[in-house]
């Protein structure tokens, strides 16, 4: 079975109150003493009673403690002032951000042609000042990129020429060793021909028995 929460409150009768407090405070300060034994804790706690006599008990002198605490919750306060300046000081950019990316959404429909019915002529003819001076940004941008490309090809170019010129060059003098070896072969197989005496070598083909090779020999001489 679940009990539930016991809601508490004042004890009425004076006596059963002074009684309940004596238990409770002795039992408190008795907790004190075993935390701060148990645990090494630094531990402080004062009690006055309600006709305002003073317990109290500290694990190692209670005005330092006091004056530690003290410190602490000034540090605290502190704290929490400084963040709280810092969440005002956000809220209060973002908002300024929200206040700005507005406006630039209303210039940049307007800049597009959207929501030109409420412009003065001022403003439509800031508009078109501003318009022509983007216009001239973007046109100079091109004509850089343009003359940066002109210049890559360019230098391109004159790379490939010169590779073709060096190519043609070897081209030439391999078409020039190739014709000089062609010679060369074709001086000695003419000398081989006339063979190491200056004799002629026969070179005719013949097909036939022999006695007809040399019969057809002598009608020729």
């Amino acid at each position: 079975m679940v009990r539930g929460k016991i809601q508490m409150k004042r004890i009425e009768n004076a006596t059963s109150r002074q009684v309940t407090f004596s238990k409770r405070r002795n039992g408190l300060l008795k907790k004190a003493y075993e935390l701060s034994v148990l645990c090494d804790a630094e531990v402080a706690v004062i009690i006055f009673s309600q006709k305002g006599r003073l317990y109290e008990f500290a694990s190692s002198d209670i005005r330092e403690t006091i004056e530690r605490y003290s410190r602490y919750a000034k540090d605290v306060q502190t704290y929490k002032r400084d963040m709280e300046y810092q969440v005002l000081h956000l809220k209060h950019e973002t908002a300024e951000m929200e206040r700005k990316i507005e406006i630039l959404e209303v210039s940049q429909r307007k800049l597009l042609g959207q929501g030109l019915g409420s412009c003065s002529m001022e403003e439509l003819h800031e508009m078109d000042s501003q318009l022509e001076r983007s216009l001239s940004s973007v046109r100079a941008r091109k004509a850089q990129l343009f003359n940066e490309q002109k210049r890559q090809l360019e230098a391109k170019e004159k790379l490939l020429l010169e590779e073709n010129a060096r190519l043609h060059a070897k081209c030439s003098e391999n078409h020039r060793e190739t014709r000089s070896a062609s010679q060369e072969r074709g001086a000695i197989y003419r000398l081989s021909s006339n063979g190491p005496y200056g004799l002629d070598v026969e070179t005719e083909l013949f097909i036939g028995l022999p006695e007809m090779r040399y019969s057809k020999q002598q009608q020729q001489q």
